[in-house]
């Protein structure tokens, strides 16, 4: 018992660390980004993916070491909609990532600011991916309470 709440307290945790990641990814992408903002949006976004496959790894624990059992998981729709989004969410962020990247060795210049065209681009992904982590934890809500089981 102790060994699933543990492990609940972390994916909560890394859930919304997760989350806080994503929306200050989404305040610092505007127009006029460089210097400064575009080296802590370079950290951020390393965090990002640090963060995500550390979720990942730990949610994987809970399925095989938390007290519903891995049954209840590989059985439940919800769960495998909520893999789908995060499946899907992964994928949108390497689109940003790889501006991100790009932006950052371009910034070797310290007058550089990101092309308007493209902080619109990164924009539309990040708020992509801010829908299906809305989605991913609409259906971790529905799996845990048994919904369409």
């Amino acid at each position: 018992m102790a060994t699933d709440l543990v492990l609940a307290i972390f994916h909560h945790f890394l859930a919304f660390l997760l989350a806080s990641v994503l929306a200050t990814e989404w305040a610092l992408v505007r127009p006029g980004l460089g210097g400064r903002n575009l080296a802590l949006l370079g950290r951020l976004d390393a965090a990002y993916g640090g963060i995500a496959g550390t979720l990942i790894a730990i949610g994987v624990l809970r399925v095989f070491f938390g007290l519903k059992g891995w049954e209840y998981y590989v059985y439940n729709t919800m769960f495998w909609a909520k893999m789908a989004s995060l499946a899907a969410v992964g994928m949108l962020s390497m689109g940003p990532t790889a501006r991100i990247v790009r932006w950052r060795k371009a910034a070797s210049d310290p007058a550089y600011v990101v092309p308007d065209a493209e902080i619109e681009t990164a924009r539309s992904y990040i708020k992509v991916q801010i829908i299906g982590f809305a989605l991913i934890l609409t259906f971790a809500a529905t799996m845990a309470r048994g919904v369409f089981y």
